[in-house]
């Protein structure tokens, strides 16, 4: 046993933690050394650990928590789901109920005609599928060789192998030997970041679509690029926001290349950007359409995948020619996670959930916009109830601060939980992305906490000379 191991011994939580769980999205030396914060019970929009301290939980979990963490329905809806029909799978012509339910209710709610619902288990998993997808219809229309898939740097799309892959973050690449080839990335669509000396953002969106249009030319035009996928709004990758005009001119492009458009509504579906889909506050016409996280508002894992006819007519000629869409999962449309996630879904519509984030919306946006005088805050950036702050060394500049040596955003990060707000912090980029319950009184509460964080580390950075503003 080592010294740090030492300082967790006893049959605590932390040192069983540490002597037993590996964690996703973790340091694992670190982890030996400061042990996990471990959450025990949640009640609405916030959550408490072991130790009794409560916590808004500033980010619903991982963007997903839409009801918060307390809801006597849908735990209900489970146990019962449980007594009658607690496992099936939806093999070789098998279905149940609430699979056939809730693949009916999303068909409904889809943001563009859609022919056919998909179920797995995590956005991951539902990713993985939609290349597969993308590569088994183009087999199926004898185009052998259209097969590459467009992400964008630092667009989020999962971690599987494939999913990965789409995914344009470094950290999700190195040392994992990905991404795999046929994957591409194009430009980001962050304008503050992106654009170069003056430049509009009229002009900005034009080069970023004629970025991808020439990537797509050197990757062998209509006969080899064969989709493209985005976030309606990134999130992982620090809550970007496109401006406006962008998805137009990146679809037209698509289109020129007879290439499908994949929305990842992962975060985005289910309210979060003032509408049922980002797609719909986006003006996106999807082909295929993933979705995960609020589908369930996270009670159990549940993702799903929508397909518009003109893919579905090419899998099914596929399947009938081989015999068999040879994918699946044993726990795809699991009867108890569809339950609970039709069961969400009647909330949302009875308390008018989706409603209320638009009515919060601008309430959200005065908040995150009150931080772009703080002298931390580079770009304040939001759009329905999801919202970032970039922490900078210089607002006028936009310069950084060094992301090895000073953590700003980490810092930020730390001085928050220590005042009993989750937050998420993605290099210097701060996220809020709260529960979709939340009320006037409890944002108040969430941003002050915050805007005592970003005090706080203002403060800590000019103690220690960092910081000259």
């Amino acid at each position: 046993m080592n010294d740090v191991s030492r300082s967790f011994r006893g049959n605590s939580n932390a040192a069983r933690d540490i002597a037993h769980h590996l964690h996703p999205y973790t340091n694992f030396k670190k982890h030996e050394q400061s042990g996990p914060l471990t959450i025990v019970r949640g009640r609405g929009v916030y959550v408490m650990d072991d130790d009794g301290k409560e916590y808004i939980e500033g980010m619903a979990g991982l963007w997903s928590a839409a009801l918060g963490f307390s809801n006597e329905r849908l735990a209900t809806v489970a146990y019962e789901q449980m007594k009658q029909l607690p496992f099936y799978h939806a093999f070789s012509h098998r279905s149940h109920e609430p699979a056939i339910n809730l693949a009916e209710k999303l068909k409904a709610m889809a943001p563009v005609p859609m022919s056919k619902v998909f179920f797995a288990n995590s956005g991951s998993e539902a990713n993985d599928t939609v290349i597969k997808m993308v590569w088994y219809m183009n087999n199926a229309l004898g185009r052998p060789n259209k097969k590459k898939i467009v992400s964008r740097l630092k667009g989020y799309h999962g971690v599987t192998v494939a999913a990965a892959s789409l995914t344009g973050l470094p950290n999700n690449h190195r040392s994992f030997d990905l991404p795999i080839a046929g994957i591409l990335h194009t430009t980001t669509p962050h304008y503050y970041r992106g654009a170069q000396d003056g430049e509009t953002e009229d002009q900005f969106t034009t080069r970023c679509a004629q970025e991808l249009e020439e990537l797509i030319i050197r990757e062998g035009g209509a006969d080899h690029v064969a989709a493209m996928i985005a976030e309606p709004v990134m999130g992982a990758g620090g809550v970007i926001v496109p401006p406006k005009g962008y998805y137009e001119k990146i679809q037209a492009v698509c289109r020129k290349y007879d290439m499908l458009f994949i929305a990842d509504e992962v975060i985005c579906g289910f309210g979060r950007t003032g509408n049922v889909w980002g797609s719909q506050t986006m003006n996106i016409q999807p082909d295929i359409l993933s979705c995960a996280k609020a589908l369930s508002a996270s009670f159990l894992p549940i993702s799903a995948v929508m397909v518009n006819d003109k893919v579905y007519q090419a899998l099914m000629t596929e399947s009938d020619k081989i015999g068999v869409w040879g994918h699946g999962f044993t726990y795809s449309g699991h009867p108890v996670a569809a339950a609970v996630a039709l069961e969400a879904q009647k909330i949302y519509e009875e308390i008018d959930l989706f409603g209320h984030a638009r009515r919060m919306s601008p309430i959200f946006a005065k908040h995150v916009q009150s931080f772009a005088d703080h002298p931390l805050v580079g770009e304040a950036m939001s759009v329905g109830m999801v919202g970032a702050l970039e922490v900078v060394a210089d607002k006028k500049t936009k310069a950084p601060f060094d992301m090895a040596t000073v953590g700003a955003g980490n810092r930020v990060y730390n001085h928050a939980i220590a005042r009993g707000l989750f937050i998420r912090n993605m290099g210097d980029r701060v996220a809020v992305c709260p529960p979709l319950i939340i009320n006037e009184t409890e944002l108040a509460d969430l941003f002050g906490r915050l805007r005592q964080a970003m005090d706080a580390t203002l403060a800590d950075l000019k103690a220690e000379g960092l910081f000259k503003g």
